[in-house]
């Protein structure tokens, strides 16, 4: 079996081995490598194949002893092949994978003034390909050069962004480069991050009606050329598509909103039960915060006190992938919650009949009626909400239910 893998600083949240495992027959292994690491690593090659990470990418080009044109025309490699006799050829997959993400999107660059923001790397791939698709004009946006944040409203009449820099990216999402209401033209928006699924820039773009798209096919469609290389053989592009919803299907959240007593904690531990994720309950994770109950948080804090409360554990619990959340009842009284738990996450409102609600140990369910309280949050529910669904515990497999609906949602 050919020795494949991935050569970076910092690799525990790569999705490297979910998406090779998906494309050929080799193993694939991190090779995690600080600075002063990388020359005898290259040196001393234990490996077959390897991509290359940041921030290796320019650091691995001397040790190449043949290059692609590619790789020449851009100054860094992501992939690298050990010939029969021990040379090293380096090829760059980014180009590829941009341009793929740039069609998949609908976006066309052909006669657009493009705003690219970063100076590094991923930056120089994107222009190179955005020139090559036509584009009228590339503009760099970085933090210190002739175009920067600074002056950046004299291209406020900018057709498409692209964000090339790390801001917004786990474990430091809810950030954004820019503000997009100020690009009154602006008629595509791509974000190279994928971790989370929509970062801070991305759900500005959705809520304002803009085109956009994320970075994770770009990631699968430049692993998937690499594969070819790995593995010495041609892969059909319907790979990426397939490889890409799999993916997206195994790293979003599954997030429960709904009444209280609606059945989101016995649904949310058997969908974890089906599909072997780790299960939360909000509420259980603010109990063991406060270190007392719910009602005795109300007691000493109010209804205010647990919110901030609440709304500083699904920061948390929003940044995690892969996982089933069941949310309190009353998370969606309070708007910034939901781009927490939409960055990463499926919403599903889980129905129930007000009438067959339990009440006991819910303080604000004993406090008043329970048709007025619906009232109040059944539009935040319809906000909030990706997937809706009634609870039908007794008549179907709602599990099933849900599975099927959250997968269609992810293709």
């Amino acid at each position: 079996m050919r020795r494949c893998g991935l050569l970076g600083e910092k690799l525990s949240h790569s999705y490297s081995p979910q998406i090779h495992r998906y494309l050929g027959d080799y193993s694939y292994t991190l090779f995690e490598k600080e600075k002063d690491k990388v020359a005898s690593f290259m040196q001393e090659k234990p490996f077959d194949a390897i991509n290359v990470t940041i921030p290796y990418k320019k650091t691995v080009v001397p040790y190449m002893d043949t290059l692609s044109e590619t790789a020449r025309r851009l100054g860094s490699v992501n992939t690298v092949v050990k010939n029969p006799d021990s040379t090293l050829f380096g090829h760059n997959t980014d180009y590829y994978g941009f341009t793929y993400m740039l069609e998949k999107a609908g976006i066309s660059p052909k006669g657009k003034k493009v705003l690219v923001l970063g100076s590094g790397g991923a930056s120089v791939t994107a222009c190179a390909v955005l020139r090559d698709k036509g584009a009228a004009e590339v503009v760099v946006i970085s933090r210190s050069g002739p175009e920067n944040y600074d002056n950046i409203s004299r291209h406020y009449d900018g057709d498409i962004l692209v964000n090339t820099t790390p801001v917004g990216m786990y474990p430091h999402p809810g950030t954004s480069p820019v503000k997009l209401e100020a690009f009154t033209r602006c008629s595509g928006v791509l974000d190279l991050i994928y971790n989370p699924d929509k970062t801070a820039l991305l759900q500005e773009a959705e809520r304002l009606g803009i085109p956009h798209a994320n970075g994770l096919s770009m990631l699968v469609a430049q692993a998937k050329e690499s594969a070819e290389y790995f593995g010495e053989k041609k892969l059909s592009d319907s790979l990426i598509d397939s490889v890409t919803v799999r993916l997206r299907r195994e790293q979003k959240n599954i997030v429960l909103i709904g009444m209280p007593g609606c059945g989101k904690s016995t649904l949310g531990r058997q969908l974890a039960g089906k599909t072997g994720r780790p299960f939360v309950d909000a509420d259980d994770v603010i109990r063991e915060r406060a270190g007392i109950s719910i009602p005795e948080i109300f007691e000493k804090v109010g209804e205010e006190g647990f919110r901030a409360l609440e709304t500083e554990v699904l920061a948390t619990l929003g940044m995690q992938s892969g996982t089933v959340l069941a949310t309190g009842g009353g998370c969606v009284t309070r708007a910034e919650n939901y781009p927490l738990l939409h960055q990463n996450g499926t919403i599903v409102w889980l129905q129930r009949p007000i009438e067959t609600l339990p009440t006991t140990g819910r303080p604000l369910s004993r406090q008043g009626s329970l048709d007025q309280m619906y009232a109040k949050r059944q539009p935040l529910y319809a906000r909030f909400a990706d997937i809706v669904t009634e609870n039908r515990f007794e008549t179907e497999d709602m599990t099933e239910r849900v599975l099927t609906l959250y997968e269609n949602s992810c293709d």
